[in-house]
């Protein structure tokens, strides 16, 4: 599965903003996954999924008509967030339990475990708790695994339970 990704690794993706919920779903399993922004154009998307050797996910079916598309481009007609994840699951794959939360949900840099003034910060009940605190070197945001995360990682399962390995790219 290393198409997208470099030296062979796992799959890089850059989702455009009609299918920003995926990207963060992609970002929570682990995936390197850009969200482009609404505003850019169609070309300087797939000239930034070719650049960065990035799967570019879409609903948009004019971008199957440039050049760079073909091996670049995975259009998926779907809709809503669960019916697109279990399209790209059955096209790529995908293990949706790849590196779960290991990167930011909000702005994709890994997360690292927390300098001491940020454990500090916490709520208390999660230094209680004595659960593991990361965070976004990037936009200093926390994380630590509270219920949310096992609501998460419960469907990131469920994902992983319909994986179907089966390689096809537009």
């Amino acid at each position: 599965m290393g198409h997208g990704g470099r030296s062979g690794g796992p799959p890089r993706f850059l989702a455009d903003a009609m299918l920003a919920g995926l990207g963060r779903w992609l970002r929570a399993a682990g995936y390197d996954t850009v969200i482009a922004p609404g505003h850019h154009s169609d070309r300087a998307i797939l000239r930034r999924a070719v650049a960065e050797g990035r799967l570019l996910l879409t609903r948009d079916r004019k971008l199957l008509e440039h050049r760079e598309a073909p091996g670049r481009v995975i259009l998926l007609a779907c809709s809503g967030t669960e019916a697109c994840a279990r399209q790209l699951t059955a096209r790529l794959g995908l293990d949706w339990l790849h590196a779960p939360f290991t990167r930011c949900l909000v702005c994709n840099t890994p997360v690292e475990p927390a300098p001491e003034a940020v454990r500090a910060a916490v709520p208390p009940e999660v230094r209680v708790a004595g659960w593991p605190v990361r965070w976004c070197p990037r936009c200093r945001r926390p994380y630590w695994p509270g219920s949310h995360v096992r609501r998460m990682r419960a469907r990131l399962e469920r994902l992983a339970a319909g994986r179907k390995p089966v390689y096809q790219i537009d």
